[in-house]
């Protein structure tokens, strides 16, 4: 009785996620009335933690076809209306239609004269339609189309190679006239795929509820689906070679490997994936164990450019380094770069003061980090730079909660919150980067939060590390028996 109560609220609570999901989807409230916005999605964060809190009262049969049925349902939101919140989709359809035509992607800005032939009514409109938010000028050089849906349509393609290999296969898949669809569908069956493998290794070790923290993200409706994003697929790539890398190490380097051919974002993991092997006295700095996650690792990314480097006339990584200028990488004030540090630091600090925690993180995972379970380095690294780096774009913060739902270490979902604020709660604010900066402090707080509780229960139960706590204690009453040992 009580089970199948806790199975009723969950569902609630999961068919109340996904209406105000929709709700936000089908609007145009980003222009509109951002402010109406970002309260939606406040809403959403809270139901779907109300959801994955209710998920530890459900019984461990009843969490694997609750958690994929609710992936599909969230999921399934995100098809409801074109990308809303992000115009880079457009570049991927783009992309994938200019390979299709036998050309680099990296040799033609889409502005460019020499690719007008590729150009269509849809992507590069004309008259009344460029006057509508998200449209680009360019100019009317060609008499077909004055502006575009892509953004920054006079620089080169950043996509890396295995992300612009999707484009292309995408587009081959598609039939005429789907425009932006097939990728929002794209981005729904890798979140699906997700879950789904997120569930497979997480059962395993009895911790299967945390996989709901990736397949009812409100995150991943919004930007792995309806904004489509390609960090998507480098995420799938990343939580496979996280569930591998473990025991099958050049089989986890080769998958991390295509993760960051796919949005380079996942070379922060690696860290994680060596987790231990700089020890001294442990029998585990083995240079051989490291070298066989970085050897394949670097060889998928050498091998996935290699092609479009023998073909391309320009450098196949594209607007790499104007991105990282126009993103304040350089100068903390541009974007309110490394905010947190610029509350204790002068702003000229904030780069050097940031290489050196990220540095000491690295090294305490190299050192200390355990290598039965990499994925918690990976996520204690990749969540250590979004704090410092406080970045502004919330579709990277997918990375983060595939990863989150790998450790079950709920408190780092305050991150990917943070950069939904000031991304979105960012165009209804007053002071947009007050808004960051503070997201990103409690975000910080809730992180700080999670280790007490975590050393709290550590001491009570008797052990004295404070890692050492199983996610799946603080997640799960019912633990899920473990497959039987050949």
């Amino acid at each position: 009785m009580q089970n199948r109560t806790a199975v009723a609220v969950t569902s609630a609570l999961l068919a109340a996620l996904v209406a105000v999901l929709a709700t936000a989807v089908r609007g145009d409230a980003y222009f509109t009335d951002p402010a109406a916005l970002t309260g939606l999605y406040a809403a959403a964060w809270a139901l779907f933690a109300a959801a994955a809190w209710s998920l530890r009262s459900v019984s461990a049969r009843h969490v694997v076809p609750l958690v994929l049925a609710g992936s599909v349902a969230v999921a399934a939101t995100g098809l409801l209306a074109e990308p809303r919140t992000s115009s880079d989709a457009f570049r991927y359809v783009w992309d994938g239609r200019v390979q299709a035509a036998g050309i680099s992607p990296y040799d033609h800005a889409p502005a460019d004269p020499a690719l007008a032939h590729l150009r269509d009514p849809w992507l590069f409109p004309q008259g009344a339609q460029c006057e509508r938010p998200e449209r680009f000028r360019i100019a009317p050089d060609t008499g077909q189309g004055t502006c575009t849906r892509i953004n920054r349509p006079y620089v080169h393609t950043i996509y890396p190679p295995v992300a612009e290999g999707y484009f292309l296969l995408v587009h081959a898949l598609s039939p005429p006239g789907t425009r932006h669809k097939p990728f929002q569908v794209g981005g729904a069956l890798l979140a699906v795929a997700t879950s789904g493998l997120l569930l497979y290794a997480l059962r395993r070790r009895g911790a299967g509820r945390a996989a709901a923290y990736w397949a009812w993200c409100p995150a991943v409706a919004v930007e792995a689906v309806n904004n489509a994003h390609a960090d998507a697929l480098s995420v799938l790539f990343t939580v496979a070679a996280f569930t591998v890398v473990a025991d099958r190490r050049r089989l986890g380097g080769a998958l991390l490997g295509a993760g960051i051919a796919t949005k380079l974002l996942p070379a922060v993991t690696l860290p994680g994936a060596l987790s231990g092997l700089a020890a001294r006295g442990s029998g585990r700095g083995r240079p051989r164990e490291a070298l066989a996650v970085l050897l394949p690792a670097t060889a998928v990314v050498a091998l996935g450019y290699l092609p479009y480097i023998l073909v391309s006339d320009s450098s196949v990584l594209g607007y790499l380094s104007g991105y990282t200028q126009e993103e304040g990488y350089d100068d903390a004030t541009v974007k309110n770069r490394y905010a947190l540090l610029r509350l204790l630091l002068p702003d000229s600090w904030a780069l050097p003061a940031t290489l050196v925690v990220l540095a000491a993180v690295v090294a305490y995972v190299l050192r200390r980090g355990d290598p039965g379970r990499p994925w918690r380095g990976a996520l204690l690294v990749t969540g250590t730079a979004f704090l410092l780096l406080t970045p502004g774009y919330s579709w990277y913060a997918l990375l983060l909660v595939g990863l989150v739902a790998l450790d079950g270490r709920w408190e780092w979902l305050g991150v990917a919150v943070a950069g939904a604020a000031k991304y979105i709660g960012g165009r209804a604010a007053a002071d947009p980067n007050l808004l960051g900066t503070t997201a990103y402090a409690v975000a910080a707080l809730m992180v700080a939060g999670g280790w007490a509780l975590r050393r709290r229960a550590a001491a009570a139960t008797g052990r004295a590390a404070p890692g050492a706590t199983d996610p799946a204690r603080l997640t799960a009453p019912h633990r899920e028996p473990e497959p039987p040992r050949p």
